[in-house]
């Protein structure tokens, strides 16, 4: 018997993508999204930093134009055109009202089925997670409510976004995962492809693994675990 459980997409049609930073979908989450979009699904991105912080040997007003113009590319190979980059500090996001109103704005705006985000978690099983990281889980999941309560950001609601309710949350890179998104081959290698499109900020890493390793990897070993070829592990919380 399989360990992990096949997830049941059929009855999302509308996903939104959560990240703190450029790159932050390419680690395998992206392979999901080509299948999605291939499908014929609607999936929009929303980046809380520019990343601007993320080359130490470059200057931010340097790196955060070019973050972008990467995960544009990167998002385009997976089927991605809606891409939204908030001005949030790269490397000092905080949980507070102003980063949860953003979310929460974003998903009255896109309507979202369900939501897209990494592991939040302080320790995870590559080691310290990024504070970045760890305050966009927490912030989403928070904001996930507030945009189904009418009586929170009131100030979207006068402005035409009515509160919305995404149902599910799927967490990518989990440390305990509770179902396996089945791949192709086909949607592993465009998985590949976008995170080999940060090229320079990889070039920067130094000591990066191949990205065509570490992606086919990941989703062959979790596709043993769940009795098919490819999959991508993730937690689905019921919201």
């Amino acid at each position: 018997m399989a360990d992990l459980l096949l997830l049941d997409d059929s009855d999302i049609d509308r996903v939104l993508c959560i990240v703190a930073h450029p790159d932050d979908m390419e680690y395998g989450a992206s392979a999901a999204v080509a299948k999605w979009t291939g499908q014929g699904k609607t999936v929009a991105y929303l980046l809380l930093t520019r990343g601007e912080a993320g080359i130490r040997t470059m200057p931010p007003d340097q790196v955060a134009p070019l973050r972008a113009e990467e995960q544009a590319h990167a998002c385009a190979v997976v089927g991605v055109d809606d891409l939204e980059i908030l001005e949030f500090p790269d490397g000092m996001l905080e949980v507070n009202q102003e980063l949860r109103r953003a979310i929460a704005k974003k998903l009255r705006e896109f309507r979202p089925d369900a939501v897209m985000v990494t592991n939040w978690n302080l320790e995870t099983a590559w080691g310290l997670n990024h504070v970045d990281h760890r305050a966009a889980g927490i912030a989403t999941v928070d904001a996930i409510r507030d945009a189904d309560n009418p009586w929170l950001f009131t100030d979207l609601a006068d402005s035409g976004l009515e509160a919305w309710k995404a149902s599910r949350l799927l967490v990518t890179g989990p440390d305990s995962p509770t179902d396996a998104i089945e791949l192709s081959a086909e949607d592993v290698a465009k998985g590949v492809e976008s995170l080999e499109a940060h090229t320079v900020y990889l070039e920067a890493l130094g000591d990066h693994p191949e990205p065509k390793d570490m992606i086919t990897d990941i989703c062959a070993n979790t596709g043993a675990q769940a009795g098919v070829e490819y999959a991508l592990p993730v937690r689905v919380y019921e919201m």
